[in-house]
């Protein structure tokens, strides 16, 4: 409980740096800038809890330890600042060249937030291809070496397979980046704007992961949350295209609405289940216990 606590103070000291920053774009950019900068910020914060649960289930599928965790997540959070550079950068140069670029962006958004929806098979991520071909391509030792991604024997340097779930790690959040970035360019195609929402959501991230590794069953239905900003940022964006315009307030309220929805509906019906469970365990023991 108490490495709880430090990490959600930790979330919380990003989240407050994150309010400092868009009261700085506020003062320095207006009010414009700033709720683009509030909507972006809204957005990826709320698809990168998706991705962490994501991180989650590859984490535990390998067992990788709660040290090793430490420096895979920070490793993977400096890769994600630079690759959501480059996805932004020539995002942001596409987008105004192209105006068009954002109907096809608001297609996808749409089909990926309906297929979040429906219920897939967990995949196992030892079937990962980007795995198997880290495995070919590179010299790797079977077992784990603690945090190490790379260790000596017998005089040669070999490649450890946290280097792989690294990889795996990064991979990962390149596939989320197809759907975050879009989804910002729904409320601006400033590039300042942009990059500086999606670095200060990413920023928590580290902590943010520690706080739903223990709590990921009570936040169970946020998935659906998410799907659901998915989907209305794709109708904003193509929207466009008809002539559709949904003001920067009304985005940032329906964004949070729905995330603090699915929040709260994830815990009731956690405490439900839970509550079940107790009677349920209850009966079990009073059966037991019950002469015949």
């Amino acid at each position: 409980m108490r490495h709880i606590l430090k990490s959600l103070k930790w979330v919380l000291f990003w989240m407050g740096l994150a309010i400092l920053f868009n009261l700085g774009i506020w003062y320095f950019m207006g009010e414009q800038k700033a709720l683009e900068f509030l909507g972006g910020y809204l957005i990826e914060l709320s698809l990168s809890v998706d991705n962490l649960f994501v991180f989650i289930t590859i984490f535990m599928s390998y067992g990788i330890k709660e040290h090793a965790q430490h420096r895979v997540l920070g490793y993977g959070i400096a890769g994600a600042v630079i690759l959501r550079f480059i996805f932004i950068f020539f995002g942001v140069k596409i987008v105004n060249m192209f105006e068009w670029v954002l109907y096809i962006f608001g297609a996808v958004l749409i089909i990926n937030g309906v297929k979040m929806f429906q219920k897939e098979k967990e995949k196992d991520p030892h079937d990962s291809p980007i795995v198997r071909a880290i495995a070919k391509v590179l010299p790797m030792t079977k077992e784990f070496s603690g945090e190490k991604f790379m260790v000596r024997e017998n005089g040669k340097r070999l490649f450890t397979p946290l280097f792989a779930v690294l990889c795996l790690i990064e991979c990962s959040d390149i596939l989320f980046a197809i759907d975050s970035v879009p989804a910002v360019f729904s409320v601006s195609t400033d590039l300042l704007i942009v990059y500086t929402s999606n670095i200060f959501a990413i920023l928590g991230l580290r902590q943010l992961y520690f706080v739903l590794e223990h709590l990921h069953e009570r936040f169970a239905y946020v998935k659906y949350g998410v799907a659901t900003i998915l989907m209305f940022t794709g109708v904003k964006l193509a929207g466009l295209m008809f002539g559709l315009h949904i003001s920067i307030p009304v985005s940032i309220g329906v964004i949070a609405g729905v995330l603090v929805i699915s929040i709260i509906v994830s815990i009731l019906v956690s405490k439900g289940k839970k509550q079940e469970k107790g009677k349920g365990k209850k009966n079990e023991d009073f059966e037991a216990g019950s002469p015949d």
